[in-house]
Protein backbone atom coordinates (compact mmCIF):
# COMPACT_ATOMS: atom_id res chain seq x y z
CA UNK A 1 0.00 0.00 0.00
CA UNK A 2 1.53 3.27 -0.88
CA UNK A 3 2.07 5.26 2.22
CA UNK A 4 -0.22 8.39 2.55
CA UNK A 5 1.87 11.92 1.75
CA UNK A 6 2.41 14.11 5.26
CA UNK A 7 0.43 17.41 5.55
CA UNK A 8 3.22 19.96 5.88
CA UNK A 9 2.65 21.95 9.30
CA UNK A 10 1.00 24.84 8.30
CA UNK A 11 3.36 28.34 8.18
CA UNK A 12 1.66 30.70 10.68
CA UNK A 13 4.08 33.27 11.55
CA UNK A 14 6.88 35.05 9.74
CA UNK A 15 9.99 37.39 10.91
CA UNK A 16 10.77 40.35 9.67
CA UNK A 17 14.03 41.68 11.35
CA UNK A 18 14.12 45.46 11.17
CA UNK A 19 17.72 46.51 13.42
CA UNK A 20 19.74 47.59 10.96
CA UNK A 21 21.01 50.77 11.38
CA UNK A 22 20.81 51.87 7.57
CA UNK A 23 24.11 53.78 7.54
CA UNK A 24 23.97 53.90 3.86
CA UNK A 25 21.11 56.00 3.98
CA UNK A 26 22.68 58.43 6.65
CA UNK A 27 21.91 61.43 7.35
CA UNK A 28 18.21 60.36 6.56
CA UNK A 29 18.48 57.39 8.86
CA UNK A 30 19.90 59.14 11.81
CA UNK A 31 16.43 59.60 13.54
CA UNK A 32 14.29 57.39 11.54
CA UNK A 33 14.42 54.00 10.78
CA UNK A 34 15.52 52.81 6.72
CA UNK A 35 12.38 50.69 6.77
CA UNK A 36 9.87 53.45 6.94
CA UNK A 37 11.75 55.45 4.39
CA UNK A 38 8.58 55.83 1.88
CA UNK A 39 8.20 53.91 -1.24
CA UNK A 40 6.05 56.48 -2.93
CA UNK A 41 3.67 57.03 -0.18
CA UNK A 42 4.27 54.18 1.75
CA UNK A 43 6.79 53.05 3.96
CA UNK A 44 9.17 49.75 2.32
CA UNK A 45 7.94 47.89 5.65
CA UNK A 46 4.77 48.07 4.65
CA UNK A 47 5.02 46.78 1.67
CA UNK A 48 6.95 43.40 2.91
CA UNK A 49 4.21 43.10 5.53
CA UNK A 50 1.50 43.51 3.24
CA UNK A 51 3.37 40.80 1.10
CA UNK A 52 3.61 38.30 4.24
CA UNK A 53 -0.23 38.75 4.52
CA UNK A 54 -1.43 38.21 1.18
CA UNK A 55 0.42 34.53 1.68
CA UNK A 56 -1.66 33.52 4.68
CA UNK A 57 0.59 34.79 7.22
CA UNK A 58 -1.11 35.37 10.80
CA UNK A 59 1.26 36.54 12.92
CA UNK A 60 4.41 38.73 12.35
CA UNK A 61 7.41 38.98 14.77
CA UNK A 62 9.41 42.27 14.08
CA UNK A 63 13.13 41.61 15.49
CA UNK A 64 13.83 45.17 16.20
CA UNK A 65 16.76 47.53 17.82
CA UNK A 66 17.18 50.56 19.21
CA UNK A 67 15.44 54.02 17.77
CA UNK A 68 12.81 51.56 16.20
CA UNK A 69 9.82 52.26 17.84
CA UNK A 70 8.29 54.69 14.93
CA UNK A 71 8.32 50.87 13.24
CA UNK A 72 5.89 49.74 16.32
CA UNK A 73 3.89 52.77 16.28
CA UNK A 74 3.06 52.86 12.52
CA UNK A 75 1.25 49.68 12.96
CA UNK A 76 -0.54 50.54 15.82
CA UNK A 77 -3.60 52.72 15.83
CA UNK A 78 -4.04 56.51 15.39
CA UNK A 79 -6.71 57.50 17.21
CA UNK A 80 -6.28 61.32 16.72
CA UNK A 81 -5.28 61.05 12.92
CA UNK A 82 -8.16 58.42 12.23
CA UNK A 83 -10.80 60.79 14.31
CA UNK A 84 -9.34 63.75 12.36
CA UNK A 85 -9.92 61.77 9.20
CA UNK A 86 -13.45 60.83 10.01
CA UNK A 87 -14.29 64.25 11.11
CA UNK A 88 -13.30 65.67 7.68
CA UNK A 89 -15.11 62.48 5.76
CA UNK A 90 -11.50 61.67 3.57
CA UNK A 91 -12.88 58.29 4.14
CA UNK A 92 -10.88 57.02 0.98
CA UNK A 93 -7.13 58.15 3.17
CA UNK A 94 -8.75 56.80 6.03
CA UNK A 95 -10.33 53.25 4.75
CA UNK A 96 -6.26 53.63 3.39
CA UNK A 97 -4.70 53.77 7.15
CA UNK A 98 -6.53 51.49 8.70
CA UNK A 99 -6.28 48.62 5.95
CA UNK A 100 -2.33 49.04 6.68
CA UNK A 101 -2.53 47.85 10.43
CA UNK A 102 -2.68 44.41 12.09
CA UNK A 103 -5.55 43.23 13.82
CA UNK A 104 -4.60 43.17 18.33
CA UNK A 105 -2.33 40.79 18.67
CA UNK A 106 -1.17 39.77 15.33
CA UNK A 107 2.27 41.11 16.28
CA UNK A 108 5.57 40.69 18.31
CA UNK A 109 8.21 42.80 18.30
CA UNK A 110 11.74 42.08 20.32
CA UNK A 111 14.32 43.48 20.86
CA UNK A 112 18.23 42.03 18.99
CA UNK A 113 20.65 44.23 21.71
CA UNK A 114 23.73 43.68 19.11
CA UNK A 115 23.96 43.63 15.60
CA UNK A 116 25.35 40.20 15.60
CA UNK A 117 24.06 39.37 12.13
CA UNK A 118 21.01 37.80 10.48
CA UNK A 119 21.43 34.38 11.43
CA UNK A 120 21.37 36.27 15.61
CA UNK A 121 18.21 38.26 14.61
CA UNK A 122 16.41 35.46 13.44
CA UNK A 123 17.49 33.38 16.88
CA UNK A 124 16.01 36.60 18.50
CA UNK A 125 12.53 35.64 17.82
CA UNK A 126 12.61 32.06 18.94
CA UNK A 127 10.52 31.71 21.65
CA UNK A 128 7.75 33.92 20.34
CA UNK A 129 7.91 31.47 16.40
CA UNK A 130 8.48 28.35 19.23
CA UNK A 131 8.86 24.75 17.62
CA UNK A 132 6.81 25.59 14.08
CA UNK A 133 8.34 26.26 10.69
CA UNK A 134 8.40 29.97 10.03
CA UNK A 135 8.62 32.54 7.37
CA UNK A 136 11.38 35.47 6.72
CA UNK A 137 11.52 38.30 4.76
CA UNK A 138 14.10 40.77 4.62
CA UNK A 139 12.74 44.38 4.45
CA UNK A 140 15.27 45.87 2.35
CA UNK A 141 13.70 43.45 -0.49
CA UNK A 142 10.82 44.25 -2.18
CA UNK A 143 9.87 41.55 -4.88
CA UNK A 144 7.15 43.42 -7.45
CA UNK A 145 5.25 41.08 -9.24
CA UNK A 146 1.69 40.21 -10.47
CA UNK A 147 1.22 37.88 -7.34
CA UNK A 148 3.45 37.94 -3.81
CA UNK A 149 7.06 35.86 -4.08
CA UNK A 150 5.89 34.46 -0.22
CA UNK A 151 2.64 33.29 -1.54
CA UNK A 152 4.73 31.25 -4.86
CA UNK A 153 6.63 29.71 -1.84
CA UNK A 154 3.94 28.69 -0.09
CA UNK A 155 2.52 26.65 -3.02
CA UNK A 156 6.21 24.88 -3.14
CA UNK A 157 5.86 24.51 0.69
CA UNK A 158 2.45 23.14 0.90
CA UNK A 159 3.39 20.14 -1.94
CA UNK A 160 6.48 19.33 -0.59
CA UNK A 161 7.36 20.64 3.19
CA UNK A 162 10.58 21.18 4.36
CA UNK A 163 12.56 24.18 3.90
CA UNK A 164 12.38 26.92 0.82
CA UNK A 165 14.04 29.74 -0.32
CA UNK A 166 13.89 31.96 -3.20
CA UNK A 167 16.82 32.71 -5.77
CA UNK A 168 17.36 34.55 -8.93
CA UNK A 169 20.33 35.19 -11.15
CA UNK A 170 23.08 37.83 -10.81
CA UNK A 171 25.73 38.65 -12.91
CA UNK A 172 28.54 36.29 -11.82
CA UNK A 173 30.97 39.35 -10.93
CA UNK A 174 28.50 40.26 -8.66
CA UNK A 175 28.12 36.89 -6.31
CA UNK A 176 30.22 37.85 -3.79
CA UNK A 177 27.80 40.08 -2.63
CA UNK A 178 25.00 37.27 -1.38
CA UNK A 179 24.64 34.13 -0.29
CA UNK A 180 24.97 31.65 -2.96
CA UNK A 181 23.09 27.96 -3.51
CA UNK A 182 24.43 25.31 -5.79
CA UNK A 183 20.99 23.03 -7.02
CA UNK A 184 20.41 19.41 -8.10
CA UNK A 185 17.71 17.78 -9.79
CA UNK A 186 14.14 19.79 -10.13
CA UNK A 187 12.29 20.73 -12.89
CA UNK A 188 11.76 24.46 -13.23
CA UNK A 189 11.58 26.86 -11.33
CA UNK A 190 11.45 24.66 -8.17
CA UNK A 191 14.81 22.69 -7.99
CA UNK A 192 17.19 21.01 -4.94
CA UNK A 193 19.54 22.62 -2.77
CA UNK A 194 22.58 20.81 -2.25
CA UNK A 195 24.86 23.59 -1.18
CA UNK A 196 25.03 27.16 -0.39
CA UNK A 197 27.81 29.27 0.77
CA UNK A 198 27.73 33.10 1.99
CA UNK A 199 29.47 35.77 0.06
CA UNK A 200 31.92 33.60 -2.02
CA UNK A 201 34.73 34.73 -5.08
CA UNK A 202 33.38 34.92 -7.92
CA UNK A 203 36.21 32.15 -9.09
CA UNK A 204 34.64 29.58 -6.24
CA UNK A 205 31.10 30.28 -6.31
CA UNK A 206 29.19 27.16 -7.13
CA UNK A 207 26.24 28.91 -9.46
CA UNK A 208 25.13 32.48 -9.96
CA UNK A 209 21.90 32.07 -7.96
CA UNK A 210 21.78 34.17 -5.09
CA UNK A 211 19.41 33.59 -1.65
CA UNK A 212 16.64 36.51 -2.09
CA UNK A 213 15.55 37.74 1.29
CA UNK A 214 12.41 35.24 1.49
CA UNK A 215 13.12 31.92 3.41
CA UNK A 216 10.03 29.59 4.41
CA UNK A 217 12.35 27.41 7.36
CA UNK A 218 11.54 24.64 9.89
CA UNK A 219 12.14 25.05 13.89
CA UNK A 220 15.54 23.15 14.00
CA UNK A 221 17.51 26.35 13.02
CA UNK A 222 16.80 28.08 15.94
CA UNK A 223 18.85 25.35 17.38
CA UNK A 224 22.16 25.31 15.17
CA UNK A 225 22.04 29.04 15.40
CA UNK A 226 21.84 28.81 19.16
CA UNK A 227 25.71 27.56 18.37
CA UNK A 228 26.63 31.26 17.89
CA UNK A 229 29.23 30.33 14.95
CA UNK A 230 31.27 33.44 13.34
CA UNK A 231 31.06 33.08 9.59
CA UNK A 232 31.43 35.94 7.06
CA UNK A 233 31.95 39.66 8.19
CA UNK A 234 32.57 38.88 11.67
CA UNK A 235 28.50 38.30 12.27
CA UNK A 236 26.53 35.04 12.64
CA UNK A 237 25.69 34.36 8.97
CA UNK A 238 21.98 32.33 8.65
CA UNK A 239 23.70 30.50 5.54
CA UNK A 240 25.99 29.19 8.12
CA UNK A 241 23.25 27.03 9.90
CA UNK A 242 21.29 26.43 6.88
CA UNK A 243 23.96 24.42 5.74
CA UNK A 244 23.88 21.76 8.54
CA UNK A 245 19.98 21.75 7.92
CA UNK A 246 20.55 20.36 4.37
CA UNK A 247 21.77 17.06 6.17
CA UNK A 248 19.04 16.55 8.24
CA UNK A 249 16.13 17.92 5.76
CA UNK A 250 15.15 18.60 2.35
CA UNK A 251 16.19 22.12 0.69
CA UNK A 252 14.43 23.84 -2.03
CA UNK A 253 14.63 26.74 -4.22
CA UNK A 254 12.14 28.57 -6.02
CA UNK A 255 13.18 30.63 -9.03
CA UNK A 256 10.16 33.14 -8.48
CA UNK A 257 8.32 35.43 -10.37
CA UNK A 258 9.18 39.04 -10.15
CA UNK A 259 11.10 41.70 -10.10
CA UNK A 260 13.87 42.25 -7.17
CA UNK A 261 14.23 46.03 -5.97
CA UNK A 262 17.29 45.93 -3.45
CA UNK A 263 16.24 49.25 -1.54
CA UNK A 264 19.30 48.40 1.16
CA UNK A 265 20.99 50.43 -2.29
CA UNK A 266 20.20 53.90 -2.93
CA UNK A 267 20.28 52.97 -6.17
CA UNK A 268 17.78 50.40 -5.75
CA UNK A 269 15.53 52.41 -3.52
CA UNK A 270 15.44 55.27 -6.30
CA UNK A 271 14.37 53.00 -8.72
CA UNK A 272 12.00 51.46 -6.65
CA UNK A 273 10.44 54.22 -6.15
CA UNK A 274 10.11 54.81 -10.27
CA UNK A 275 8.77 51.47 -10.56
CA UNK A 276 5.81 51.62 -8.24
CA UNK A 277 5.25 55.12 -8.88
CA UNK A 278 4.24 54.31 -12.66
CA UNK A 279 1.94 51.12 -11.84
CA UNK A 280 0.04 53.74 -9.58
CA UNK A 281 -3.15 54.48 -11.55
CA UNK A 282 -3.29 57.67 -9.02
CA UNK A 283 -0.04 59.37 -10.58
CA UNK A 284 1.50 57.21 -13.37
CA UNK A 285 0.46 59.42 -16.40
CA UNK A 286 1.33 62.70 -14.76
CA UNK A 287 4.57 61.21 -13.23
CA UNK A 288 5.52 59.34 -16.73
CA UNK A 289 5.42 62.61 -18.11
CA UNK A 290 8.03 64.54 -16.01
CA UNK A 291 9.92 61.47 -15.62
CA UNK A 292 10.22 61.67 -20.02
CA UNK A 293 10.49 65.73 -19.11
CA UNK A 294 13.57 65.12 -17.04
CA UNK A 295 15.28 62.76 -19.57
CA UNK A 296 14.80 65.16 -22.17
CA UNK A 297 16.05 68.07 -20.27
CA UNK A 298 19.34 65.19 -19.41
CA UNK A 299 19.68 64.04 -23.53
CA UNK A 300 19.87 67.97 -24.35
CA UNK A 301 22.61 68.86 -21.53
Amino acid sequence: MTPTPTTPTPIRKAIIPVAGLGTRFLPATKSMPKEMLTVVDRPVIQYVFDEARAAGIEHIVFVTGRNKGVIEDHFDIAYELEETLQRRRKTDVLRTVVAARPKPGETSFTRQQEPLGLGHAVWCARDIVGHEPFALLLPDVLIKGERGCLSQMMDVYNRHGGNVIAVEEVPHDKVDQYGVVEIGEGTDPVYTVTGMVEKPKASEAPSNLIITGRYILQPEIFDLLSRGGVGAGGEIQLTDSMRPLMNLQPFRALRFTGKTYDCGSKVGFLAANVAYALDRPDIAGEFRTAVQSLLGELAES
